[in-house]
């Protein structure tokens, strides 16, 4: 059996032999001609040159054989298998590889072997012409050297001539290999001594050529991102770097990219500050706040030289957002910790101690100016009970975040006790202490009993430390709220010895003397058998609030407190109050328990109360009882459901257990009573909640209502808070909580009703204006998930609106309207119909024949109310049996009829004769509505102003409204009666049921038809209406005129009407719970329609705010310019306020953001606003969008504050003024914020940019706001950046969205000068991320145009100062964001630039530098005679193999901008594949023998280039093509005499 010999092994020794022989010739003859005078050559080159020959042999030939020796069983041979084949076909390649490794790895050996300079030389040489004629490829000659273990600075020969061999050949290199040669360059670097003598800086320098070539930006061996990232990462201080000699190197190559870097950053980032809403952020630049959940970063993309201040951590973004109430969804969002992952956060743990220490401090300075001292030594009863005013601690709502935190496992309780308890000791400080212990006792109360002994350990440590005084402090005073929070952690210590108790642990230490005479207090509370109650009329007193607090844990002495509580407000049926409606008694407590009192409560009592009432409302609605729940249950109730830190047993709780149970039982007159606190005292409900609600509704509403008495006032009760509940979603909340839904055809959404039409319209409308408000009206995704709900809401209810109103709508909707139009009613029809069933009515005698035939003419022609206007008209009076058929009707099938009735009403008053037939019309729906209240006002102006009418009957059916609303004087009167009594602060009320009382036995509510029959005597049973708690017309009313007025809006003929209107019923706003966000919502959506109407935004601004001045104080919304505006004559609107106004209501929206007190005192728990960020944020753009003059001086203005102005902001705060402004201009409807587009095309044509100078300032640092702040420079341009990417950072994506169409349209036909393109790279690189996480098309957009923009700067300009950052940042935008995906799109672009960013760009779409220079060759007709003109261009999309060759221009090209390494043109692929073939074997031997100090004849060179035209071996086949082959070998003589 014959064994095959390795093909590596016998290549080596081939090689071995052949060296040792020359080597050994060479060593006799090297002695000899030494002492001779000979020309050059003749001592070296003959044997060189035919060494090179023979190894060249020796490789090719050994790689044929490793190529063509396979297995048996390859494919064409018998019994091949698939898997075989795969693999002999990939073991050729990786065969010849080893081959090469090998015989390389025999001539390393042996040149670090030798000490011989000049045979040293000659294995170099070698070595160089193997790489330069691609017999091997060069990128393993230089690893294989580079991984030398002999390769130390000691063995200097070898150190010398391996570094010059590297440096002549890595240009054959491929990227990816010059990137490993770099790293393992850096490595060798380490072994350089650090003292240098004289005789070592020769090693130094060898290495230092290689690293000054890699980091060349002209020998383009490899894309300088890669180089910064990999020193970054190796270094990422900038220090320590591997050898000092490097040092100014690698600090200069790194400090060229924080050009790129500031191009890619967030002007003033670190200073841009959020506004916190109620459920997480208002738009998706969420993404924007994200930080590292460890470090506390910004998660910025790529290891670039970022800002100092950027790469910092930023704690005081998070205590920023953790500072202000509701922040929990967006701090979860910015840490980017998923509430489900139950992962710690150990950042959040000690930003929330640092919160928590900062929040003492502020707490004792408001006690301190008070006059309120803590329990240091407060003295007994000298403190003075808070005002109905009351406001709960200022730190109250971290206890919230403390327990969110840690019940969700964000934080360890004991640890954060454990931090706090070793910054308060370092800091010796006890100020605020008591409020501390009041946070800590909201947990530890309601978690002591589920957790161990030891994770409360540390509290005992903490309370040594902030209560040292060996004399026992006072009582409290018992009359002031405060003394629960003076006692807290008297209360802490009870709990925790009944936790020692219960878990049998010996506790060591005594309760310490300076809680005695607290002990004491309530050890005599829990024997007290009297426990008096903070009752109306008494004084207050909250002894047991102390108790409840002290004993929550104790069951002992807890049960009978509490109780106490629950009864006082539960009431019983002994004794019972009488509740609006007919019939209806409730059980008789109706004094709630004051906030107050509830705020002294810790949270452990409140879910004891709130799990209490629970069960009282579930045992009521099992025993069906008559008597309906107490008032003051349900108003203690609504208050115990706005604490957050008890959401999950309170408001998830109801909406998910006690709805549906109540539902379950039909116990209508709770259910009613339940629906109705929702929507009238629940203030900050989750939207998630709010949504389950309105799903739960329409599932209720679905039901059978024959199942259901009282089923008109029900039925309206759900509408109304189904109405309510629609309108009520925030801008931000509106998508997400549809998009929560999935909607198909075979399965009933849950969000849209199946058979209201006018719910379904309000929610159209309320998709509009979301929409409309936030942007997303593009395309994509945001226009699917609307696209589908308007779909569904199609097959339940279909329908048209007007013109007018199309017109207002996004251009989705108003497209998705136009292409499915729904049929509409015909009015010469209806007219004739309601003649007919009119003629049948009077001519029909059996009572059950009429109720059969008109009770069923919903699923026909719902005509009946149209026949009771008839009657009504003619008779004025409705017969007995007509409230029959309503019965049999139904309110469901009702709203047919109504809408029936709405349309019939239009079509009357439009054939009326004149003024008398008008009046008779309108006393005749007044008798309906009011007289017989077969139709309550708010439903049938609601249908009214839905319904579809066009042209002149738009006219008549808004002229209905108007006389239906203000003609009669019934709604008017209850209007001014309920405004002039009641105050909408219901949470400082104790006596709203007495007033509501008052009010409905005034004006009591009938709700047809089950109360006209009870007052008939025709209802067998003792008839009983639902108890109203709260409502009643006119506050049923207020949603219904939100709507009629945005409809008035779309039709500018019927505006003055609008001002009556709004003159007469406007002061109901009063009682609006979100009168901002409506106004804000208002005019951001009808701008274009109020933008010609300053009467008309004047007008509404009075009704919707300054109908709240009787109980807001001054200052609370506008200023004090825009009061004096209102105060003026009706007629006098001219107003264009000065540059200073403009000012203070940026500085206003500043102060705030920095925690000043600008306004008045709020109780943001029953606020529409979260805190004083958002309200300020909604006020002041309200305020300009209500002023008198046109959106773009209104922008104009706002920007000038700073553009103008900056030099009158204080110092250090300028970059909050930028996010000030930013946060303004979001905020603003678009004609507002597309100013800020102008501005920067009035930047961009500044003649510094547009036709810059030698004196002009470089554009980076005409862009770096910091560095002009300290040099007290124009700070214009670079504020008109900032301003721009504050505006962005904030936006919606609708807004940040239009950044690509902006670039297109008006930026890149005006680019002309690279200053300009400079400038455009600081405005959009920063948002490329921002796009990337929310819609990657946008990055492509943007980095498309980015290359046309480049590409026409190009063209425009003759010389490039700033290409190098430019192409940083498109190199980093393709590493980080778009890969491969727009290379065919951009590949065009680069071919079509200068040679110098060819190169530079070559790696992005992977160009050949041959074919770069011969494109250079091609068009700057240099008069250097070229071998061909043809292009020469390589796609590297078609071939894998390196083309390698010389160009023609190679010699005249040096005043190019590239680095052309003399006597080597090797070209690397930008791709990874190995390098390929050469320019010809002559001119390649040529050029690197004669880089190595040596010569050959051209007659040698010309006989080596025949040979190798003719031989495959050679590498000539791996060319291109075969005629640029042969242009270019004939290029060959002239290139090498030169």
């Amino acid at each position: 059996m014959i064994v095959m010999e390795d093909p590596s092994t016998v290549t080596e020794n081939r090689i071995n032999e052949r060296l040792l022989d020359i080597l050994k010739g060479d060593a006799l003859r090297e002695a000899l001609v030494n002492l001779l005078v000979l020309p050059k050559s003749e001592k070296e080159y003959p044997p060189l040159t035919s060494v090179c020959a023979e190894l060249q042999k020796i490789f090719n030939e050994a790689s044929l054989d490793a190529s063509s020796s396979t297995p048996a069983g390859q494919d064409g041979q018998p019994g091949a298998t698939p898997k075989a084949t795969e693999t002999a076909k990939s073991s050729g390649p990786e065969a010849m590889t080893r081959v090469h490794e090998a015989g390389i790895t025999t001539m390393v050996v042996m040149l670090r072997s030798e000490n011989n300079s000049y045979r040293a030389k000659f294995i170099a040489s070698t070595l160089t012409h193997l790489a330069t004629t691609n017999t091997v490829s060069p990128k393993v000659i230089c690893l294989r050297l580079l991984t030398d273990e002999m390769l130390v600075p000691d063995n200097e020969i070898f150190w010398v001539t391996s570094f010059a061999i590297i440096k002549k050949v890595i240009t054959g290199v491929d990227y990816k290999g010059v990137r490993e040669i770099m790293k393992m360059c850096l490595d060798r670097a380490r072994q350089l001594p650090s003292n240098l003598r004289r005789s070592q800086l020769h090693l130094v320098d060898a290495l230092y050529e290689v690293m000054s070539l890699i980091f060349d930006r002209n020998a383009s061996l490899l894309p300088g991102y890669f180089i910064v990232n990999e020193l970054l990462k190796l270094y990422p201080d900038y220090k320590h770097w591997p050898h000092w000699k490097l040092a100014s190197l690698l600090t200069d190559f790194v400090d060229k990219f924080r050009r790129a870097a500031q191009m890619l950053s967030i002007m003033a980032r670190t200073k841009l500050r959020p506004i916190v809403e109620h459920t997480g952020h208002n738009s998706p630049s969420i993404n924007s706040w994200k930080l590292d959940s460890v470090s506390l970063k910004f998660q910025l993309k790529g290891a670039l030289p970022y800002s100092p201040e950027l790469l910092e951590p930023q704690p005081s973004l998070l205590r920023y957002i953790m500072r202000q109430p509701y922040p929990r969804e967006m701090v979860c969002t910015v840490i980017d910790i998923p509430k489900k992952q139950k992962q710690r956060c150990i950042a959040l743990e000690e930003q929330l101690v640092e919160l928590m220490v900062s929040a003492l401090e502020d707490c004792s300075r408001v006690d301190a100016s008070s006059g309120v001292s803590s329990s240091n030594g407060s003295g007994g009863n000298n403190s003075t009970p808070t005002s109905g005013d009351h406001s709960p601690c200022t730190c109250a709502h971290l206890s919230s975040l403390l327990i969110y935190f840690v019940l969700i496992q964000l934080i360890s309780f004991p640890s954060l006790v454990l931090r706090l308890h070793d910054k308060l000791k370092a800091k010796g400080s006890h100020q605020g202490r008591d409020h501390l212990m009041w946070v800590l006792l909201q947990f530890l109360s309601g978690s002591i009993q589920k957790n161990q002994f030891s994770d409360f350990l540390p509290v005992l440590r903490l309370i040594e430390v902030l209560y040292p005084e060996k004399e026992p402090l006072p009582v409290p005073d018992y009359t002031d709220p405060r003394c629960a929070m003076q006692m807290s952690a008297m209360c802490i210590l009870m709990h925790i010895l009944k936790k020692a108790q219960a878990d049998n642990i010996k506790t060591p230490r005594s309760l310490p003397t300076v809680f005695k005479n607290h002990h004491e207090f309530l050890q005599s509370l829990a024997h007290n058998p009297q426990l008096p109650l903070i009752t109306a009329g008494n004084p207050a007193d909250y002894r047991i609030a102390l108790l409840v607090n002290a004993y929550s844990t104790n069951q002992e002495y807890f049960q009978r407190p509490v109780l106490t509580l629950s009864d006082s407000i539960q009431g019983n049926q002994k004794s019972t109050v009488p509740m609006p409606g007919i019939n209806c008694v409730a059980m008789g407590s109706t004094s709630p328990l004051s906030i107050t009192l509830l705020d002294s409560l810790t949270v452990h009592v409140k879910m004891s109360l709130v799990h209490n009432i629970g069960q009282h409302i579930q045992k009521q609605a099992q025993h069906k009882s008559a008597v309906a729940l107490a008032p003051a249950l349900i108003e203690t109730y609504a208050r115990l459901l706005v604490y957050t830190e008890i959401e999950s047993i309170g408001i998830k709780t109801f909406i998910v257990n006690h709805l549906p149970v109540v539902f379950k039982s039909h116990v209508w007159s709770i259910l009613h009573a339940l629906l109705e606190m929702f929507i009238h005292r629940i203030h900050h409900s989750p939207p998630q909640y709010r949504i389950q609600l309105l799903s739960t509704i329409h599932h209720m509403a679905a039901v059978p209502l024959s199942t259901m008495t009282q089923m008109t006032q029900l039925h309206l009760c759900m509408e109304s808070v189904a109405l309510r509940l629609i309108t009520g979603l925030g801008n931000a909340e509106v998508m997400p909580s549809l998009t929560r839904f999935t909607f198909c055809s075979d399965t009933k959404p849950n969000l849209i009703s199946s058979d209201s039409e006018e719910l379904n319209r309000v929610l159209v409308l309320t998709m509009a204006r979301t929409i409309h408000v936030t942007g997303c009206d593009s395309s994509g995704d945001s226009a699917r998930w609307c696209v589908d709900v308007l779909k569904t809401i199609m097959t339940q209810t279909p329908h048209t609106w007007a013109n007018h109103t199309l017109q207002c709508f996004p251009t989705v909707i108003s497209d998705f309207y136009h292409q499915c139009p729904a049929p509409r009613e015909n009015m010469h029809t209806l007219k004739k119909a309601v003649e007919e069933e009119y003629r049948k009515w009077k001519s029909m005698n059996n009572e059950n024949d009429i109720i059969t035939h008109f009770s069923l003419q919903h699923n026909t022609s719902p005509l009946f109310l149209c026949l009771l206007f008839k009657m009504v008209l003619d008779t004025d009076r409705v017969p007995p049996i007509a409230y029959k058929v309503l019965e049999r009707v139904g309110p469901r099938q009702l709203a047919a009829h109504v809408r029936t009735l709405c349309d019939f009403l239009v079509l009357e008053f439009s054939n009326s004769a004149g003024g008398q037939h008008v009046t008779k019309y309108v006393e005749t729906m007044n008798a309906i509505i009011w007289v017989y209240n077969i139709v309550p006002i708010d439903r049938l102006m609601l249908c009214l102003a839905l319904r579809t009418q066009e042209g002149s009957e738009a006219h008549v059916c808004f002229f209905i409204i108007q006389l239906l609303l203000l003609k009669p004087p019934e709604l008017r009167n209850r209007v001014q009666e309920f405004v002039k009594e009641n105050s909408p602060d219901h949470w400082r009320q104790n006596n709203w049921y007495e007033k509501h009382m008052a009010f409905h036995r005034k004006y009591p509510e009938k709700f047809s038809p089950e109360s006209i029959l009870a007052e008939q005597g025709t209802l067998t049973a003792q008839y009983q209406t639902l108890p109203i708690y709260f409502s009643n017309v006119c506050l049923r009313f207020l949603p219904v005129l939100d709507i009629i007025i945005h409809r008035f809006l779309e039709l500018h003929q019927v505006h003055k009407n609008l001002e009556t209107i709004l003159e007469r019923l406007g002061i109901l706003y009063k009682f609006h719970d979100r009168p901002i966000t409506y106004l804000y919502n208002t005019f951001h959506y009808y701008e274009n329609k109020l933008r010609e109407r300053p009467n008309l935004k004047r007008r509404l601004v009075v009704a919707v705010i300054m109908s709240q001045q009787e109980i807001r104080p001054q200052g609370w919304a506008l200023t004090e310019a825009y009061r004096q505006y209102l105060a003026r004559p009706q007629e006098d609107i001219a107003w264009n306020p000065a540059l200073s106004y403009y000012t203070a209501l940026v500085r206003r929206l500043v102060n705030t953001m920095q925690g000043k007190p600008v306004f008045p005192a709020v109780e943001w728990r029953f606020n529409e606003f979260a805190n004083s960020g958002a309200h300020a944020l909604h006020v002041s753009c309200v305020e300009l969008m209500a002023l008198p003059s046109n959106p773009t001086i209104v922008a104009n203005k706002l920007l000038d504050v700073l553009l103008k102005g900056y030099c009158d902001i204080p110092n250090g705060e300028v970059e909050e003024w930028v996010n000030a402004v930013g946060l303004l201009l979001t905020c603003l409807p678009e004609p507002y914020w597309l100013v800020v587009h102008d501005r920067i095309i009035e930047l961009l044509q500044k003649p510094c940019l547009a036709s810059p100078s030698s004196t002009s300032m470089d554009p980076f640092t005409m862009l770096n706001l910091e560095q002009l702040q300290s040099s007290r420079s124009d700070l214009s341009a670079a504020l008109t950046v900032a301003l721009a990417h504050s505006f962005w950072h904030h936006a919606s994506f609708g807004q940040v969205g239009r950044i690509p169409q902006f670039m297109r349209d008006r930026v890149r036909p005006m680019l002309t000068t690279e200053e300009q393109l400079v400038v455009l790279c600081h405005l959009v690189g920063p948002f490329l991320q921002r796009f990337n996480s929310e819609l990657a098309r946008k990055v492509f957009d943007v980095t498309i145009e980015l290359y046309e923009a480049l590409f026409k700067v190009d063209r425009s300009v003759s010389e490039l100062k700033y290409m190098d950052p430019i192409c940083d940042v498109l190199y980093h935008i393709k590493y980080m964001f778009t890969g491969d995906s727009i290379k065919t799109d951009v590949e065009g672009i680069i071919r079509g630039l200068r040679p110098a960013l060819q190169r530079r760009l070559r790696f992005i779409t992977h160009l050949n530098l041959d074919s770069i220079e011969n494109t250079s060759g091609s068009t700057t007709n240099s008069g250097t005679t070229t071998g061909t003109t043809s292009n020469t261009t390589v796609n590297s999309n078609t071939s894998n193999t390196n083309t390698n060759t010389t160009s023609a221009t190679n010699s005249t090209s040096s005043n190019s901008a590239t680095g052309t390494i003399p006597g080597n043109t090797t070209a690397q692929s930008g791709s990874g594949a190995t390098t390929g073939s050469v320019l010809g074997a002559a001119a390649s031997a040529l050029g690197t023998l004669g880089t190595l100090g040596s010569s050959v004849t051209i007659g040698s060179s010309s006989q080596t280039s025949a040979g190798v035209s003719t031989s495959s071996s050679m590498g000539v086949g791996s060319l291109a093509a075969a005629s640029s082959l042969a242009s270019l070998l004939q290029d060959t003589s002239p290139v090498s005499t030169s």
